[in-house]
């Protein structure tokens, strides 16, 4: 099955800034991009980590309150650090969590979710920046038309079972949601179908309907036999 990758889905104009990029110039870069978080470079054009608005007003936070309406949050001694920081290098969340732009929607949603993370740098093999995947961008693969998706299940699915039992198997798609409808010869065979149907790009859900076809074997077998039989046997 075809699957799009993240150097399909990646932005491949990334705003960056350097190590040494001081607090107010990443506040303003933040603004004029209208984005929340770029990654921070070293020499060599690798991410080194990630400055995003929340490491930017964690200096806000950490500041006395004088109307005394909210309590100072505690912050850990590496946070405190990172608050009275004054520039990237200083500020940023790090090591930076990256992606390769061989990687598939599952992959780097994967890492999102364990490293609670909501965009990825995507590096080459020598970890230089090629781009940057949000979470937005994965997103963009359940924009996929129903034609395209029931197209893929047609030939991936059904055309590379059809010989192991799925030959009776129809699919209709709505809105990502896919139900299967017809029968198989192998009731085994269902949960593979819908786990196949379910990887494929842009699919929200899968349904099944499927029957276990009737078996089609030659039953005149049986009487020929029984015939055969009562003609040996003595009068």
């Amino acid at each position: 099955m075809e699957h799009r990758t993240i150097g399909e889905l990646m932005t491949r104009k990334v705003v960056s800034v350097r190590l040494d990029t001081p607090f107010k110039e990443i506040a303003q870069t933040l603004a004029d991009n209208a984005v929340s978080a770029v990654p921070v470079l070293d020499s060599l054009g690798r991410p080194a980590g990630v400055v995003s608005e929340a490491d930017l007003l964690r200096k806000a936070a950490d500041r006395s309150d004088l109307s005394g309406r909210t309590p100072l949050p505690h912050l850990e001694a590496w946070e405190r650090a990172r608050a009275e920081g004054r520039t990237a290098g200083e500020l940023m969340s790090a090591p930076a969590v990256c992606a390769h732009p061989d990687w598939t929607v599952v992959e780097a949603a994967r890492l999102m979710e364990v490293q609670q993370v909501k965009r990825l740098p995507v590096v080459d093999e020598t970890d230089i920046l090629l781009g940057i995947v949000s979470r937005g961008d994965l997103l963009r693969v359940f924009l996929r038309k129903d034609d395209a998706i029931r197209e893929e299940i047609t030939r991936e699915v059904i055309g590379r079972t059809a010989r192991l039992g799925a030959a009776g198997m129809t699919a209709e798609v709505n809105r990502g949601q896919v139900a299967l409808h017809g029968t198989v010869t192998d009731p085994l065979l269902i949960p593979v179908l819908v786990r196949m149907c379910a990887s494929i790009d842009g699919v929200v859900s899968v349904s099944e309907d499927l029957k276990q076809a009737p078996a089609t074997g030659d039953t005149s077998g049986g009487t020929d036999q029984g015939q055969a039989a009562e003609s040996r046997s003595p009068s």
